[in-house]
């Protein structure tokens, strides 16, 4: 008997894979034996029409009860989403990965361009490259960041690589375009014509967000299930958008009016999580595949 259709969060329709279930717990780093056993619970109560949060919701309340830091790992998707509902968080998280992976960033800096100045939200060098991000987030799950926006980074972009040398200096070698969601394929199409370099949710291959959070250990706050959502909005109006700030920044937790046994708790699954190994075999294997070359266009 095939496996039923489920509603995903973009509404397309798709065949649920119980595969894809147990490879995504392997992956938020559950055991064979956890990993198996949930996705076998959880693919049983699976009926036609189920949209994928129940299902993802049935697999996280019962990973949670057997290890809360894999759960917030497995959980890292949707606890993005709970940076919102501004974007500035996501952009002081982006930055904070980009200074894990050894760049110098500054945040929404002012670069001017042949016609106009241009606010970048991430602007980084490191070892005499330069680089210039533009972030785009998304509080709605199923929502793609589409080639309009694509578009609309590029002229920014052009704007600025399209400076005369002999004026002034042309700051930016190398320019993203980064989401916490996923991109359409025309805008994936569109990037990869128009030399601009995208990180999102699963894409490229190597190097994504996911992985880049992995890698740097740098997880958003709001993935902890200790804490309360009220109470992980205070730490990010604090500036500790993520879980290693917490780890830097433990009387952070302080105003938070936190019991002891509260406390010691947040901080051992704080660390627990940050201690997970990476899911997908060393760091130097995941960046090996992926380019440090600038690719500004002529």
């Amino acid at each position: 008997m095939p496996n039923p259709n489920i509603v995903k969060a973009d509404g397309s329709i798709e065949q649920f894979d119980p595969v894809r279930l147990h490879r995504s717990l392997v992956r938020a780093g559950a055991g064979e034996h956890m990993a198996r056993t949930i996705a076998e619970t959880v693919s049983g109560t699976v009926r036609h029409g189920m949209r994928s949060h129940e299902i993802y919701q049935r697999a996280f309340q019962l990973l949670r009860k057997e290890t809360r830091p894999v759960a917030a790992r497995y959980a890292l998707r949707r606890a993005l989403m709970e940076l919102g509902p501004s974007g500035h968080p996501f952009e002081d998280f982006v930055a904070r990965i980009f200074e894990k992976e050894g760049w110098h960033v500054e945040w929404r800096k002012m670069i001017q361009g042949t016609c106009v100045p241009h606010e970048v939200d991430i602007y980084a060098h490191k070892d005499g490259q330069t680089l210039a991000a533009e972030l785009k987030y998304h509080n709605t799950l199923g929502y793609k960041t589409d080639v309009k926006v694509a578009l609309y980074v590029k002229a920014r972009f052009e704007d600025i690589w399209s400076c005369d040398p002999a004026v002034r200096a042309c700051p930016v070698e190398r320019g993203f375009l980064v989401t916490n969601t996923k991109f359409t394929s025309e805008a994936i199409v569109y990037a990869r014509c128009a030399g601009i370099e995208l990180i999102g949710w699963g894409y490229p291959e190597h190097g994504n967000l996911y992985e880049r959070m992995c890698t740097t250990r740098v997880y958003p706050i709001t993935t902890l299930t200790r804490l309360k959502k009220s109470e992980k909005k205070l730490l990010i109006d604090a500036g500790v958008v993520s879980c290693d700030m917490l780890r830097e920044r433990r009387d952070a937790l302080t105003a938070l009016k936190l019991s002891p046994s509260r406390v010691g708790a947040v901080l051992a699954e704080t660390d627990a999580l940050l201690e997970l190994p990476h899911p997908y075999g060393t760091e130097t294997e995941i960046y090996r595949h992926t380019s440090n070359e600038p690719r500004r266009r002529s």
